[in-house]
């Protein structure tokens, strides 16, 4: 499929982009034979054939999804400057 300078400028201008007269000439070229690549990929027969989420049929362990606190307070909190019981102190921003 050929792309032409006209087409290349109206993508780019759709993009946002701002490309100069001589560019536009070499990507038009670039563009003309990804979309040949992509006419050559439609000749494939892929009927029968299932899409696939991954490479490989490996599935991740799962876990019990439980809400904790991790039980690291003080570890947590012993690098802050200012602390009230459990919590950090922070400044007050707004008046």
């Amino acid at each position: 499929m050929a792309v032409d300078k006209h087409a290349v400028k109206k993508i780019a201008r759709l993009a946002r982009l701002q490309i100069s007269d001589e560019k536009s000439e070499l990507l038009s070229a670039d563009l003309g034979n990804i979309l040949n690549w992509i006419e050559q990929l439609e000749e494939v027969d892929a009927t029968g054939i299932e899409p696939l989420a991954s490479v490989n049929e490996h599935s991740l362990p799962w876990r019990e999804d439980l809400v904790t606190d991790g039980e690291i307070n003080d570890q947590v909190l012993k690098n802050a400057p200012e602390t009230a019981g459990e919590f950090f102190v922070v400044p007050k921003v707004v008046e």
